[in-house]
């Protein structure tokens, strides 16, 4: 809607993807009755990326789902691990239904949808302003989430990206196993720096998402992903000419040890991956941006300030600071760290400890299966860094934080 006075909101949405759709959702389900405002120059629909994240059945993104799996691979080039997920599950949301679960919620609520973009948010203590780029006054909220993608608060020791591309391919034929995910399949060849894996996504026998993904410090060029997607569908045996390539998925994601800033002013809150939300070991945001939301809506509904608890626990992100460094600096081989995670750990306490939800005695029996001498210079040249920041300033040649 074209505005000349700004809009009077309880809640103003900054920004309309993932993290503002979790939001409204969540405020459509707890009833809430604020006043929402949203501002985006573009009003998110249909196919544009697609989530793949573990949880526990049994919630409101079950209608909304693709697919789901019970087992999961993990494969190296010495052999196939299956792992067993429940009471966990492996699941994939493409963001049409998550988008329209919004709208839906976005019409109950009567929210105010603004597409225009927000440049300025002057938050005076007690309202936030948002105005558009020629300074015109959008909305006067009580609260601002701002889900627009920011670097860290400070530049991080290690900067790594979580970069894919993924190829939608379908056959007349059945291909797939829709009952088993690959997680990840190590058999890819590994860059000089950084890890590389396959992965495989089936919806249907027939349809599934094959995405070739690197934990590294720089994205490669188009051609490059394509070469990498052609050589690991070659590795699963798909002959190529007999499929066809529905759709494309491109991403980045940062993976740094750099904090992030989820509340940098009295009255607004950042989501996603500006607010912390994007685990640093592996650049997973989606299980955190829907915690996120979550917490977001009980707060409204109670008449609480929608401030969310942190995305992870400090000591998750100090080991994830460790990880980082270590792949990051040759001290772990990345392939055999994280098949050695998995070979002596049960998947379910592996895939909680990624989402941030176990105890510290199941963080020491983690830490405790990784490599350990390793592991234990990392720490050391981490805390160092720490001390000492001019030792820890970023590695010649590592990207700093991007994001799609």
């Amino acid at each position: 809607m074209p505005v000349s006075e700004p809009v009077d909101v309880d809640l103003a949405l900054i920004g309309g993807g993932g993290a503002a759709s979790l939001v409204l959702a969540a405020l459509g389900r707890q009833g809430a009755g604020a006043r929402v405002a949203i501002v985006d120059p573009v009003h998110k629909r249909g196919q544009d990326r697609t989530w793949a994240f573990w949880g526990t059945p049994g919630t409101f993104l079950d209608p909304l789902l693709s697919a789901s799996w019970d087992e999961a691979d993990v494969v190296t080039p010495t052999g196939r691990r299956a792992l067993p997920l429940r009471p966990l599950r492996y699941a994939m949301l493409r963001s049409a239904p998550l988008y329209d679960l919004a709208a839906q919620a976005e019409k109950e609520l009567s929210a105010v949808r603004i597409t225009e973009r927000a440049e300025q948010v002057v938050d005076d203590g007690e309202r936030v302003l948002i105005s558009a780029p020629d300074g015109t006054p959008l909305v006067r909220a009580a609260w601002a989430l701002d889900s627009r993608p920011r670097p860290p608060r400070r530049p991080g020791r290690t900067n790594w990206l979580q970069h894919f591309r993924g190829w939608w391919l379908e056959a007349d034929e059945p291909v797939f196993d829709p009952g088993r995910a690959v997680l990840m399949d190590f058999r890819t060849p590994q860059p000089a720096r950084g890890v590389s894996f396959g992965y495989v996504l089936p919806v249907s026998d027939r349809f599934a998402l094959v995405e070739y993904t690197e934990f590294s410090p720089a994205v490669l060029t188009g051609d490059e992903y394509d070469a990498a997607l052609r050589g690991y569908s070659a590795l699963l045996g798909l002959d190529l000419a007999a499929l066809r390539v529905r759709e494309v998925e491109d991403g980045v994601i940062p993976m740094t040890d750099g904090p992030f800033d989820p509340h940098p002013s009295p009255r607004v809150v950042r989501l996603g991956t500006a607010g912390g939300a994007t685990r640093p070991s592996t650049g997973f945001t989606f299980s955190a941006m829907a915690r996120q939301a979550d917490d977001i809506a009980r707060a409204v509904a109670a008449g609480r300030p929608p401030v969310p608890a942190p995305p992870y626990p400090a000591r998750h992100l100090w080991m994830d600071a460790v990880q980082l460094r270590a792949l990051d600096r040759g001290q772990v081989d990345g392939v055999a760290f994280f098949d050695r995670l998995f070979a002596r750990n049960p998947a379910e306490r592996v895939l909680r400890f990624l989402d941030g939800t176990t105890t510290p005695a199941e963080d020491l029996r983690l830490m405790a299966s990784t490599p350990l001498l390793p592991m234990t210079r990392a720490a050391f040249g981490d805390a160092l860094a720490r001390i000492r920041p001019d030792t820890g300033a970023p590695r010649q040649g590592s990207a700093g934080s991007r994001r799609a």
